[in-house]
Order: structure tokens, then C-alpha cells, then sequence
């Protein structure tokens, strides 16, 4: 800026010849006679150098656009930008680009933006193994959900044992809500017993991705039953093959052929599943049926009267409906999908303590802060 404004008081010199000091300044005549019609025109402040946007542009968006763009969306504030622009289309035969929209509506402040939920690190409960007996594993799952006569859900809910392919449940539900599903399972358990493993999903009401290690309430029970846990990773429904396989069959054979209530698809699911244990063979087993191979768990269900016991060395405390325990008389906050059970504390030096639910370690407590170190999940090797 100093050089510019020296180059223009001098070339105000009569004595100076003005391309003489375009070469001394290292400038063109052009660059020259541009500084000093600025500097006549601004003053000083004409020197600086300007912006290269451009004035305009051949695409910009008129302004009557603009305001009909914003018009529809007044008139469908819960509409998004493709939407918007679709109907702009039809109005008027051809629109700018969905990003055009998207640009003038969230200036506009007509854009709600939606707070992304952190990314959680996919922690899990996992037993891997295979099932080398009958009970080693169960598979649970929900068959996709379809509409009946009267206007009803009937949401399948399926367990299956792996060894033999037996299939222990086929219900036609209303909900997956957690009661009727628990229910269920209280049935199983009385007429089959406990297994060893449990395998699900990540979804409700098996695991949840609110809570730690995706405890649930039923998932909970499981473990209060002494039932570990396995979950498949996330979008990778091949991990429960088999059980997947079972419900493709029961998409090509019952979804959308049986006509009447729930009742009535309950009836059909009962036929269906007798047919599949005892008459359908299977490869896998030699030709045999699955109700040839399997036999019920020799850990029976206890329906009454049933308490953790915890070791000597443990201290017991109730977890609260809030999900908190109290320890040292501070409350800590554990799960409220642990709420209604008893979990043991195994005490720890500098006020740390060990906490399990059952026989599943689920981290360390820290007293002089009130906080839970989760750690990682309780993973078996395989």
C-alpha cells in the first residue's frame, strides 16, 4: 500500500515521465493508470486490493424463485428438500438441483438440523462356540412383521435350538414389547429347561444400545437364570445363519397365505412347526428330524423363590428403580435395566469395588467419584 500510494503522488510530477515510473515500479501503464483512477476516484483506501468474486453469476437464482421455493416450504414445513423441490418441478416443468434448495431453505432458517447421537464403540456380550449338544445354544429372533386380515400385526417370535434344529417356539405375537415376551420364555423354560447360551440380535427387546453392554430387562433375567449371552455383530445377520434360514422358510410358506385372526395364524404356526421338528429332514443331521435329536435341558427352571447367591466375600445391594445402588452412602448409578435385582459388590483397595450381576462381571466401581469403570464386555474366548 505505502509503494502504491508513493507511485501515485509521484506521478503527479510533471517532471516524471509516467511509463518511466511504471518500469522503476516493476508495473504495466495499465496497472498504473488503474492505481491512479482509484486513488482519484476512493482516495487512499482505492489502492487496496479488491475482491475477485464476481458480480454475478450466469446460474444464480432469481429472486422470484428464490421466494417460491421458501412460499412451499411455509406451506409444507415438515417436508424436506427433495420434497420441496419436486413440487416445485411439477409447478413450473423443470427446478434447480436439490442442493440449490438445500442452500436457500437452511439460509432461510427453515432447516431443522438433527443432533447426531455419538458413535458408540459396538461393545457387546459375546459366547462364541459352536453347539456340540443339545441346550449348548439357543437362537432367538423375530420374523419380520406382517399385516393380517383385520388390520393386526403378527410379529413371529422364533427360538430355535442350534444342535438340532429343533424349533422350541414359534408364536405369533402382537408386540415385542418385553412382558409378552418374557412370558413366552417362562413357557419355553418350564417345558424345555435352561439353556447354556442364548444368541440374538441387537435389537429390543434382546439388547439395547442405550445401556451398558446392552442389557435389557429380559436379557438381564437371562443372566439372573445363569444363561450367558451371545449377540451378533450389528448388520451381519449371517452370524445366525441357521435361524435366518428357518425364517426364509417361514416367509415362503406361511407369511401372507394364512387368512384369518391371530388366533388362527397361531394354529397354522403350530402345524407348520410340529411338521418341521418331526417330519421335515434335515441334511445336517443325517437325514434325521430334529425332534429325533433333541432332548430337553437338564437344568430345569425354577419359577418360584429364585435369589442370586452371592459369594461370602461379596456385598450384596438392591438396585433401585432409578438404577442406582448405594454404596459407602453414595449412589451410583448403574442401569435401570438392572432395576428390581440384587447385584455383588467385591470389595477393592482405595474405595474401588467389583461389581457383578450373577456370575457376570460387569466392571469396578470407583466410591470417590461416584462413577463406574465398565471396562470392556465380558467376552469368553472362543
Amino acid at each position: 500500500m505505502s509503494q502504491r500510494r508513493e507511485f501515485v503522488q509521484r506521478s503527479y510530477d510533471p517532471t516524471v515521465v509516467f511509463m518511466d515510473l511504471c518500469r522503476e515500479y516493476g508495473i504495466s501503464a495499465k496497472t498504473g493508470y488503474k492505481w491512479r483512477k482509484r486513488f482519484e476516484e476512493d482516495g487512499a483506501g482505492g489502492l487496496a486490493d479488491l475482491s475477485r468474486r464476481p458480480h454475478g453469476h450466469p446460474e444464480e437464482l432469481k429472486e422470484d424463485v428464490v421466494c417460491e421455493m421458501i412460499r412451499i416450504k411455509q406451506s409444507h414445513l415438515g417436508w424436506g428438500p427433495r420434497k420441496i423441490r419436486e413440487v416445485y418441478r411439477r409447478s413450473h416443468g423443470q427446478a434447480p438441483s436439490e442442493s440449490s434448495f438445500k442452500r436457500v431453505l437452511e439460509r432461510a432458517g427453515m432447516v431443522r438440523k438433527r443432533k447426531r447421537r455419538p458413535a458408540r464403540t459396538g461393545e457387546r456380550i459375546r459366547h462364541p462356540g459352536v453347539a456340540a449338544s443339545p441346550n449348548d445354544l439357543w437362537t432367538v429372533d423375530f420374523k419380520g412383521w406382517w399385516r393380517i386380515n383385520n388390520r393386526q400385526r403378527c410379529e413371529p417370535l422364533t427360538i430355535r435350538d442350534a444342535y438340532s434344529r429343533y424349533i422350541l417356539e414359534l408364536r405369533a405375537m402382537k408386540t415385542s414389547r418385553t412382558d409378552p415376551v418374557r412370558s413366552v420364555f417362562e413357557h419355553v423354560f418350564s417345558e424345555y429347561g435352561i439353556p447354556k447360551v442364548i444368541r440374538s440380535d441387537n435389537g429390543s427387546p434382546f439388547a439395547s444400545a442405550r445401556t451398558v453392554y446392552g442389557l435389557t430387562r429380559l436379557s438381564t433375567w437371562w443372566v439372573m437364570l445363569g444363561i450367558d449371552l451371545d449377540r451378533i455383530e450389528p448388520g451381519h445377520p449371517e452370524q445366525n445363519g441357521g435361524h435366518e434360514r428357518m425364517h426364509l422358510d417361514i416367509r415362503r410358506e406361511l407369511q401372507g397365505v394364512i387368512e384369518g385372526n391371530l388366533a388362527d395364524h397361531q394354529a397354522a404356526f403350530d402345524t407348520w412347526r410340529n411338521e418341521f421338528n418331526w417330519e421335515r429332514p434335515h441334511e445336517a443331521l443325517g437325514m434325521k428330524v430334529p425332534g429325533e435329536v433333541y432332548k430337553k435341558s437338564d437344568r430345569p427352571y425354577e419359577t418360584e423363590g429364585y435369589e442370586i447367591e452371592y459369594p461370602a466375600d461379596m456385598i450384596v445391594r438392591p438396585v433401585y428403580s432409578s438404577g442406582a445402588i448405594c454404596v459407602e452412602s453414595q449412589s451410583v448409578f448403574l442401569s435401570e435395566s438392572l432395576k428390581g435385582v440384587s447385584v455383588g459388590l467385591r470389595p477393592l483397595p482405595r474405595r474401588r469395588y467389583e461389581v457383578w450381576l450373577d456370575h457376570m462381571k460387569l466392571g469396578e466401581i470407583d466410591v470417590t467419584t461416584a462413577t463406574v469403570d465398565w471396562g470392556v464386555p465380558p467376552n469368553p474366548p472362543s
